[in-house]
């Protein structure tokens, strides 16, 4: 398994639904199944809603708050990385509030809703998207796949993205 730095950070007042070893072990999780061997160092936020209404503006030119906002720096297998070299694999930024506020509607409690976003956002600094339903579908199913090997509060059903669609999030 690879080696992961993770630097969490949090605004001030902002708790995150899940302790700080599990948001590790969810990071280190992605990585082992996904099959990163490189070491990778990856910052993950916990932020206030109108902390990521901004980023969600200033980086998708979405005017709202959001769940999650994952900016990819570099890939594993980024061929201009010497070998042994740490990967940077970009921002995961999490909006408590606004995860907790929307889980209810998906049917998962906010720590369920905060560890599968985790695992999202993961995945798109790994290069997956969901632009394309082909892309969603695929992406879906790896999610269902790895939520399944971490311990939830309550049985998670299968993941849909549709909140995350291009124009179908609140």
């Amino acid at each position: 398994m690879a080696e992961v730095s993770c630097d969490l950070n949090w605004d001030e007042d902002v708790e995150a639904p899940v302790s700080e070893e599990e948001i590790q072990r969810v990071v280190e999780l992605v990585l082992d199944k996904e099959g990163v061997e490189r070491p990778c160092e990856v910052s993950i936020s916990i932020v206030t809603d109108e902390h990521i209404h901004e980023l969600n503006l200033e980086w998708r030119q979405q005017d709202k708050a959001t769940d999650v906002v994952s900016l990819e720096c570099e890939r594993p297998d980024d061929p201009d990385l010497m070998p042994g070299e740490p990967c940077a694999l970009g921002d995961i930024v999490l909006a408590p509030a606004y995860i907790a506020a929307q889980a209810p509607r998906f049917g998962t409690t906010p720590a369920d809703e905060f560890r599968l976003l985790l695992i999202h956002g993961m995945l798109h600094l790994l290069g997956y998207d969901h632009l394309v339903d082909e892309e969603a579908d695929f992406m879906e199913a790896r999610e269902d796949e790895l939520l399944s090997l971490v311990k939830t509060d309550a049985p998670v059903s299968h993941v849909v993205l549709t909140r995350h669609r291009v124009g179908e999030d609140e």
